[in-house]
């Protein structure tokens, strides 16, 4: 199991509680940052993860961790699903996905719930497709969270996970890690006024258990036909699992 890095080093608070003000506290900045730390390759990131439910073609799709909505809206344009809900800890975000939502005319297929990712108040069986866009390393306890995503799938359902993985290759291992443990803090701080948030992403990356230990966790608790797929060089990789 991942080790439990929370991003106030000082606080009592328990990771949830921490990893919901932290993302309040960048809540304004967060599309920017990611797009100018990742060099907008984030959103390529995205729709690649996106593809892998084309042949499913989904109706109804429960968005786990949903932030402020890039990626659900990234699967309204690709897949044209009846009804995407999105599901996030932060209200800060919500706002934000909300303030999209009416700005895009996107209400009718697209609502943002205010809720635990790791105890959705959904019913069993209810999702064609659960998504998720780099937040299961956010969960305080992993193997609950995905058990959970796993729960509201109806049978025949798909998974669809991206995440931060590391990469393991001379000399992208070096980039990488020179990149996301010195220029990302620095950049974060800078324009979120919030450095933990920044210093907290390598670490919570570097907590992750990737790989093939993330599929044999999803296995564990019940997926079937577990795939990893990397992407650039392994600093990114998509999960999939089908209930």
């Amino acid at each position: 199991m991942a080790e439990n890095v929370t991003p106030y080093k000082n606080q009592q608070a328990t990771k949830k509680e921490q990893v919901a003000t932290m993302f309040n506290n960048i809540s304004k900045t967060y599309d920017f940052l990611n797009h100018f730390l990742s060099l907008g390759i984030d959103i390529i990131w995205r729709k690649k993860a996106i593809k892998e439910l084309l042949k499913d073609q989904p109706q109804y799709i429960l968005d786990v961790a949903t932030g402020t909505g890039d990626f659900a809206f990234e699967a309204l344009d690709i897949l044209k699903p009846k009804k995407i809900i999105g599901v996030d800890i932060s209200q800060g975000m919500l706002n934000i996905a909300d303030e999209k939502i009416i700005k895009r005319n996107k209400s009718e297929v697209f609502e943002v719930r205010l809720g635990d990712s790791e105890k959705l108040l959904f019913d069993d069986h209810t999702f064609d497709a659960v998504t998720v866009a780099y937040g299961v390393r956010n969960f305080e306890n992993l193997e609950k969270g995905v058990a959970d995503m796993l729960r509201v799938l109806k049978p025949g359902g798909k998974a669809v996970i991206l995440e931060f993985s590391k990469p393991k290759a001379f000399p992208i291992k070096q980039l990488y890690n020179f990149y996301f443990h010195y220029i990302t803090p620095t950049i974060g701080k800078i324009f979120s006024k919030d450095a933990s948030a920044y210093s907290y992403l390598p670490e919570s990356v570097e907590a992750f258990p990737d790989g093939s230990r993330f599929t044999d966790l999803m296995k564990k608790v019940g997926y079937k036909d577990t795939k990893c797929r990397p992407l650039a060089f392994g600093i990114c990789s998509i999960y999939t699992g089908v209930k």
